[in-house]
């Protein structure tokens, strides 16, 4: 295996919006990036054949081919694809970079490292990363270091954190805890104000004391029911991890119930917020 990333070819096993754009950063520091045409869609196909990278059209393809795997899919399909990869004997770098609990991390670990594949865990906290700056990926595990360079100079920062794989998987779980549970949390409030009576009387007391609720109601709940069909998964996985460490799981599995609320706004991007989407919620039967 090379130590250059500038000949390098790395796969990425399903380019959706977060992949497809990991793929370009990678395109962008010098690497060769492949992913599989075989079972998916033409918006797919489109998004990859935009960012550059070579279909070769199958996942053998991929495993044959790639010196490093990624895989970025939504959370529950991620032993899956380790398995699909385990069983054609890949034995290159495979990074998870899905949003999975710390366990489910090294359930992943097991499943490739038994067919000799050295595993290295990811998580990325910010969107697609087109500009330098939003989007961070962190490793880790025994070959975080070597990943990490895989992207210098590109709009990707990868960050090798201390400790085994879980750590990374467990970063993203804790900061996911926050931003997308909070935020089911308020398309909730919304909704109960709305079904009670008061939601006129809630808007008027948060101009006074809590004004950035306001703006947060309208953008990041618009943005999150778009995304509420991936983030099902990722709130259960959080929920996993909390209840792993004797913490209660319950406010995520309540977080996953909300969106799941609203997956039919899957990549709407015309979705509302506010009241109007929190009506969804009450109107979801």
């Amino acid at each position: 295996m090379t130590e250059s990333h500038h000949t390098a070819t790395i796969g990425v096993i399903h380019p959706g919006a977060m992949g497809s754009a990991v793929g370009a950063a990678a395109r962008l520091a010098g690497a060769r990036v492949i992913w599989c045409s075989d079972e998916r869609s033409a918006a797919t196909a489109a998004r990859a054949r935009a960012d550059g990278l070579e279909d070769v059209h199958w996942l053998n393809g991929l495993v044959n081919q790639a010196e490093m795997l990624f895989s970025i899919c939504p959370p529950d399909a991620a032993e899956a694809v380790a398995h699909e990869v385990a069983m054609l004997g890949y034995r290159g770098i495979y990074v998870d970079a899905n949003a999975i609990a710390p366990a489910t991390a090294r359930r992943v670990a097991t499943i490739v490292e038994r067919v000799g594949a050295k595993f290295v865990d990811g998580g990325i906290i910010g969107g697609p990363p087109r500009e330098a700056g939003g989007t961070r990926l962190y490793l880790s595990g025994e070959m975080a270091e070597k990943v990490s360079h895989f992207f210098g100079g590109s709009p990707l920062e990868a960050i090798a954190l201390p400790g085994e794989a879980g750590a990374a998987s467990a970063l993203k779980m804790a900061y996911a805890a926050w931003t997308k549970g909070t935020t089911a949390l308020l398309s909730a409030v919304h909704a109960l104000a709305l079904r009670e009576g008061v939601h006129e009387a809630l808007i008027a007391e948060w101009r006074r004391s809590q004004p950035e609720l306001l703006v947060r109601s309208d953008r990041g709940m618009s943005s999150a029911a778009a995304k509420a069909w991936r983030w099902v998964g990722e709130m259960e996985e959080i929920a996993t991890a909390f209840e792993a460490d004797d913490l209660p799981g319950g406010f995520h599995h309540a977080a996953a119930e909300i969106y799941r609320r609203l997956e039919h706004f899957k990549d709407d991007d015309s979705a509302p917020g506010g009241a109007e989407l929190a009506r969804h919620l009450l109107d979801h039967r």
